[in-house]
């Protein structure tokens, strides 16, 4: 996605990992409107003879920049991969039709519906079986040297949509590629996480479809933010993974009685509980966060919704016994479980 505000590349100055071919794709897509990629690589600090040396790579950021450079002068945010033009603003009105979508499955579906109506070149799918979620990316006309090119930035652009929308790092199961592995096949441990198959019946970004149920986070003041600096959504991964938080939520709310500690929690996630810590703490989480606030839910809604003692729903919770539900509930809400529960009451007879 195209950014609408220069950042200078003083301010940040990451590895280089990005493989040379991808610039050369961009001064091919010059070329083919005989245009001069000078100005564009001279922004980017990107000398012609770094793309003369064998496996070159440039930074993050110069990709950033450079690819800014290019959509502007070339008028295109698809960089030459297609038969025509993608003006700008183009993929800013995608995520602006996806914005009002409840579920991230339905924003999705409707951002590949939508790219479709932008090229006939390649076609955009998301496909959910048996509990893997695809988003899949097929090529109706030729490509050409842009091929791989094309492909990866368009299933970034893709995935980077799906996490700005949810807040949410996605996590891949794998990423399938129908060409052939390229001499930087190494770079595509950094370009999408989990293993690159190539050679692969389709293009397609694989994961857990549970993420697909995850609510759309973002609104219009969000997306104007979004949009000074869109091309990060490609660049920088993002560390939160609010699906592991909701599984854990769900799996205390089943089983919450049965749940003693930890070690009881990661075996239901069939994981170690060492990596239940680490995951949680690296989404800025912890599980005795997570269980409290699972623990106040259910109580509330107890509270609200039942006749039961406090004895019974302190057990059902967790607690061994009602003195500490009472102790720990106060901390949560502020309010002693019978003054709460009388409060809900008087408002609903109001």
């Amino acid at each position: 996605m195209p950014s609408h505000r220069q950042a200078p590349l003083a301010e940040r100055r990451p590895r280089a990992e990005t493989p040379a071919a991808y610039v050369k794709a961009i001064v091919t897509a010059y070329a083919r409107r005989s245009l001069s990629p000078v100005n564009a690589l001279a922004m980017a600090q990107i000398t012609p003879s770094q793309l003369t040396k064998p496996g070159a790579k440039v930074t993050a950021l110069q990709m950033e920049q450079l690819s800014l450079a290019a959509m502007r002068e070339l008028d295109d945010e698809a960089l030459g991969w297609f038969g025509r033009r993608l003006p700008w603003g183009s993929y800013g009105m995608l995520v602006r039709a996806s914005l009002t979508a409840p579920t991230l499955g339905l924003a999705l579906a409707r951002w590949c519906r939508h790219h479709n109506l932008l090229t006939d070149d390649i076609h955009l799918a998301l496909v959910a079986q048996q509990g893997v979620a695809r988003i899949e990316l097929t090529i109706r006309n030729g490509l050409g040297d842009l091929q791989e090119f094309c492909v990866v930035s368009v299933l970034r652009n893709a995935l980077g949509v799906a996490c700005w929308l949810t807040d949410s790092r996605i996590a891949l199961l794998r990423t399938t590629l129908q060409f052939q592995a390229p001499l930087h096949q190494a770079s595509y441990a950094v370009l999408f996480d989990g293993p690159s198959e190539f050679l692969a019946p389709r293009n397609a970004l694989e994961f857990d479809a549970g993420y697909l149920a995850l609510p759309v986070r973002r609104d219009e003041a969000a997306l104007q933010r979004m949009l000074q600096r869109a091309l990060l959504l490609t660049v920088r991964p993002y560390r939160r993974d609010r699906l592991l938080v909701e599984k854990v939520r769900q799996t205390l709310a089943l089983h919450l009685p049965d749940i003693r500690n930890a070690d009881d929690l990661a075996e239901r996630l069939n994981m170690s509980a060492r990596t239940l810590h680490r995951q949680l703490r690296d989404e800025g989480s912890s599980l005795q966060e997570v269980k409290d606030a699972v623990r106040r839910d259910l109580a509330t809604e107890q509270l609200h919704r039942s006749t039961r003692g406090l004895k019974q729903i302190a057990q059902s919770v967790g607690f061994q016994n009602e003195k500490s539900f009472i102790r720990a509930f106060k901390s949560w809400t502020g309010s002693a479980p019978d003054a709460f529960r009388s409060a809900a009451r008087a408002a609903l007879d109001e």
